[in-house]
């Protein structure tokens, strides 16, 4: 995943790869560490939370190992190609970024809990880029599902953007919008860091803490 090659624009609609109408691989039955299911529908009560904030693969062993999360899966979202692969999202031309799907119990850990988790992990300031991954895979955002989620999101970034204004950092460039559709990645990528526990990882936060979320929960 490093040093992939640089993109440095999104692709139009008319630009973007034309994809294709069904996946061209499988999605596995069970996660490789938590044990549940990867695909959906999930159990009732349960809800999903979307992000983006680089390589994918570290991305979602710090999901997966926060408490309250039942399921995590790692795909494409952001973009125009329906159902691309990795080569192509790589390529720059069909719009997607690397997104972790996060199913939880809001019983157990909050959505906010889990911004605070997505914004601590990452710098969210770098355009489209994270740390050594450079293009527009690499780009920090939050898919939302409902007003609530879009409205925390946006609450969420006005609190932390001060804290990064004072440690020096620019302004936040992450990309908040409703959630379209999410095109699971390759086998090989989902829980990437388990299979390969000496695997790249390239996620890494500013080291500044984000004011939300901190309530804590039983369980």
């Amino acid at each position: 995943m490093l040093f992939d090659r640089h993109k440095s624009r999104l692709p139009s609609a008319e630009e973007a790869l034309p994809g294709r109408a069904t996946p061209e691989f499988p999605l596995a039955a069970r996660h490789t560490v938590l044990g549940n299911p990867l695909a959906g529908p999930y159990p009732a009560g349960l809800e999903i939370a979307d992000f983006g904030l680089g390589c994918f693969w570290g991305a979602e062993r710090i999901f997966w190992q926060t408490p309250g999360v039942w399921t995590t899966l790692v795909g494409y979202q952001g973009g125009h190609s329906p159902n691309p692969t990795y080569d192509e999202v790589c390529s720059g031309l069909t719009g997607h970024t690397e997104a972790v799907r996060v199913v939880y119990d809001p019983a157990l850990v909050t959505y906010d809990q889990l911004l605070k988790v997505f914004w601590e992990a990452h710098n969210p300031t770098q355009g489209f880029r994270q740390g050594n991954d450079t293009g527009t895979q690499y780009r920090s955002a939050i898919y939302t599902h409902s007003p609530a989620q879009a409205s925390a999101a946006d609450s969420s970034r006005a609190a932390y953007q001060p804290v990064l204004t004072r440690a020096g950092y620019g302004d936040i460039t992450t990309e908040i919008l409703p959630a379209g559709p999410f095109y699971y990645a390759e086998p090989y990528h989902q829980q990437y860091l388990d299979k390969n526990p000496n695997g790249y990882c390239g996620i890494g936060g500013t080291g500044q803490s984000c004011p939300i979320g901190v309530a804590k929960t039983d369980g």
